[in-house]
């Protein structure tokens, strides 16, 4: 069953801004309450959003199984290729081989707490995202297939 073009619309517009606040809360989840599963969820979100606006058929066409499988083992990669990484650089596994690196999220911090800057995480921040990739594929699998469940929605 189709909803009306208002709805449509409400969820067009409000799509970017779930997207947005999901990447947030994902790159900002060591200096906030957060993280890659919390923001991977509000993210997944957004495919709930294209469910209740949208009939089944068109949300199977826009998305599919094969992206969520494809981001779902990608972010597992990613998770595992950040810990291996360590070990080439003669740490530990999983050893933080951002810090003090001086990359994108590898800046030192001086004496103290954290000043609050997202360039300061080390690994943290890549291991989040790695997370919100794979819980954003894992959620959306699932709310796929209880989608193909429903019953007595006009294809």
């Amino acid at each position: 069953m189709n909803m009306s073009s208002l709805v449509r619309s409400g969820a067009n517009i409000m799509m970017p801004f779930i997207l947005v606040y999901g990447f947030y809360i994902v790159v900002h989840g060591h200096l906030t309450p957060g993280g890659g599963f919390q923001g991977g969820a509000v993210i997944a979100t957004a495919v709930v959003l294209l469910m209740v606006a949208y009939s089944r058929a068109e949300v199977r066409a826009s998305v599919s199984k094969n992206v969520l499988k494809n981001s779902e083992t990608l972010g597992l990669l990613l998770f595992i290729g950040t810990a291996l990484l360590a070990l080439t650089a003669g740490l530990a596994f999983f050893g933080n081989w951002l810090l003090d690196a001086g990359t994108l999220f590898g800046t030192p911090v001086a004496f103290g707490i954290n000043p609050g800057d997202i360039n300061t995480g080390g690994i943290i921040p890549v291991l989040n995202i790695a997370v919100g990739i794979e819980v954003l594929g894992a959620m959306g699998i699932l709310l796929l297939a209880m989608l193909g469940g429903m019953k007595g929605d006009a294809e």
